[in-house]
């Protein structure tokens, strides 16, 4: 080894870990004992690591295969100390996992402080930072480490005071591992006292299958040679993994922490699913809903997918083969009986065993949820605030559970009192009208611009309630999900307006009168409007408009043209279909212009205050703007 590898070296801290060791510092957390619990959690998962990589190199189980983690105190130093004989750290695993963080949805994070402490903590936690949470109780953390790939010398002290930069240098150490100590603030001594370390690790840690020890005290012992004796440890924990546990054994508190310890959240989990499969195939599942979601929920590189454990041998962090792409804000474990020791992502990918239990998963994570939307509509509604836009893909991904995730889609409607509150399609359904046979819905930008549509007239004046679709994902959802519980959808906006039984034979009528008496007057808006319709009609559908546009019936709508051109993507021109409302004033002011040029300037004015109605920017604002004004002077005049 060079002597500049084992000069102690000062770096400074990424500038995300400065802000974020700040907030720590001015004790962000009111439940200060979270700081055991992360740095336990951190432990367990070296530990993990180890069994994982022992499994293709046995060597790295010579020096010693009794995995454990240990808590010690030293009350005149004032320090706590967490060991584990885990993978460990190399140095450069110590610079650049302890003074960066490596996490997506970094940048998002900081835009999202408040500096309201409650909500900031509330972020922290679903942002998942544990390791800083050592300085919530510790003006300096010291952390010393040996890889199971180095040898002695080649081990790694680490040392921040929780400013701006910290200290690393490489030392000897005897044993493979990682100890981390936290040197205790001055008003933190209630954290000297093992009784209460020993309730936090019981509270915490009960559900790890390693054993976590802390020195055995032995109350009215005699102060003679004999106690100055090598310390007694005691298991403090459990040391069974929840998941192998039975369901009558394990309360909703340890559930709960065990979903904060599989997840790095710091909040409860809103349900979960712990099932035991036995036959053809055997495994165990216990699979969790979060309450918030993550804040790198829609980054394609982001990690997903549950703890993948093998005969209790953990081999994956996120395994996401077992779960569709859109149920990735599920987390949780699955330990399976049926995979090698030796599966790898790639193994996992070819293995049939592996469909059969995504197929067995994902209705599993559909029941559950189910189960809270009947159990629980106001819980169910936090959940379909935070990942209703992601279970939207499932109709598009999932052919097989299309119906059954339709079923916990929510949606505004016309009858909804603001947009939260939320419809099921079931809800929907059992209101229609009677003689309704379609599920009838509009598409829009907005919630507002959805709710006062003007293709809504004629529903409005019928009684008849229609979905207000306002996600910008809402018009790809529906060329999946055509239809529901037998009946079709229909989209409200489209040339084609099939109102059933719903329009009686009088209407009818009427329309093909209305059609036939104004023919000239279409005749004389199409040719104001040249190229810019591709057909202009009479309208069925309007009360109060004076007019509307429509999409004709093969066409893309215009939601999914403006979601494919923010992305990037060209999309062909479609002229649209521009539908007139004969009773209306302007429409009869319209008819009776003589004038050509004035008329073809009130046409092009209603034609441009149709596309404002449905939310499209007009092509060329200014010039409607121009129109508006002259139109303005000359009613003045």
């Amino acid at each position: 080894m060079s002597e500049a590898a084992q000069e102690k070296e000062t770096m400074n801290f990424q500038t995300e870990a400065k802000q974020l060791l700040q907030l720590m510092i001015h004790s962000l957390y009111s439940n200060k004992e979270i700081f055991l619990r992360e740095l336990i959690a951190n432990a367990s998962d070296a530990i993990d690591k180890l069994r994982f990589e022992a499994l293709s190199d046995a060597s790295l189980l010579s020096e010693d295969s009794d995995f454990r983690i240990r808590v010690d105190i030293d009350k005149d130093l004032r320090t706590i100390t967490i060991t584990d004989n885990g993978v460990g750290l190399t140095r450069d695993e110590a610079v650049t996992h302890l003074g960066t963080i490596a996490k997506s949805g970094t940048s998002q994070f900081f835009e999202s402080l408040t500096g309201d402490q409650q909500k900031d903590a509330q972020l922290i936690g679903q942002f998942g930072v544990g390791f800083y949470s050592a300085f919530i109780v510790a003006d300096q953390v010291t952390v010393e480490s040996r890889s199971a790939h180095a040898p002695v010398e080649d081990s790694v002290r680490w040392i921040s005071r929780g400013e701006a930069d910290f200290e690393v240098e490489n030392i000897s150490r005897e044993t493979r591992g990682t100890s981390v100590t936290l040197h205790l603030k001055t008003d933190e001594d209630e954290f000297l006292d093992s009784w209460r370390l020993k309730n936090i690790v019981k509270k915490y840690a009960d559900h790890l299958s390693v054993p976590v020890l802390m020195e055995k005290e032995v109350m009215g012992a005699e102060d003679d040679e004999t106690d100055n004796d090598k310390p007694e440890f005691e298991t403090v924990n459990d040391a069974k993994a929840l998941w192998l546990r039975s369901r009558s054994e394990v309360s909703d508190e340890e559930y709960q922490e065990f979903y904060k310890h599989v997840a790095h959240d710091w909040q409860d989990a809103l349900t979960w699913s712990h099932n035991k499969v036995e036959g053809k195939l055997e495994y165990t599942s216990l699979i969790y809903v979060p309450g918030k979601a993550p804040f790198d929920m829609w980054s394609r590189e982001a990690p997903r997918g549950l703890k993948l454990y093998v005969q209790r041998v953990f081999i994956l962090d996120d395994a996401e083969q077992f779960l569709p792409l859109y149920l990735r804000f599920v987390k949780g474990v699955l330990d399976s009986a049926d995979l090698s020791l030796n599966v790898s992502r790639e193994i996992l990918q070819q293995d049939p065993n592996v469909t059969s239990m995504k197929n067995a998963l994902t209705k599993r994570v559909l029941d559950a949820l189910e189960k809270l939307a009947k159990s629980d509509g106001e819980k169910y509604q936090l959940f379909w605030n935070e990942f209703g836009q992601v279970l939207k893909e499932g109709p598009a991904e999932d052919f097989n559970n299309k119906e059954k995730v339709a079923a916990l889609l929510r949606f505004t409607t016309t009858t909804s009192e603001g947009q939260d509150q939320t419809q099921s399609l079931d809800d929907y359904i059992s209101r229609m009208k009677e003689g309704q046979e379609k599920l009838y819905y509009v598409t829009a930008d907005h919630y507002g611009t959805a709710s006062s549509s003007p293709h809504l007239e004629v529903f409005e004046r019928k009684g008849i309630e229609v979905l207000l679709l306002h996600d910008r994902v809402d018009e790809w959802l529906m060329s999946h999900l055509t239809e529901y519980d037998g009946k079709q959808f229909q989209d409200v906006a489209r040339a084609t307006l099939d109102l059933g039984d719903l329009a009686d034979e009088e209407e009818k009528e009427a329309q093909e009168a209305a059609e036939k008496e104004n023919e000239a007057l279409v005749e004389r808006v199409k040719a104001a409007l040249e190229d810019k319709v591709q057909e202009v009609r009479i309208s069925h559908r309007l009360t109060d408009s004076p007019g509307c546009l429509v999409t004709g019936d093969d066409e893309m709508g215009m939601q999914m043209r403006k979601m494919l051109e923010s992305a990037g993507q060209a999309v062909p021109d479609a002229k649209r279909i521009f539908e007139l409302n004969p009773n209306h004033p302007l429409v009869e002011r319209l008819d009776a212009e003589q004038e050509e040029s004035r008329f073809s300037e009130l046409a092009m004015i209603l034609y441009d205050q149709s596309a404002l109605a449905e939310g499209t920017q007009l092509e060329e604002p200014a010039v409607y703007v121009q129109r508006i004004n002259k139109l303005l002077l000359e009613l003045s005049s």
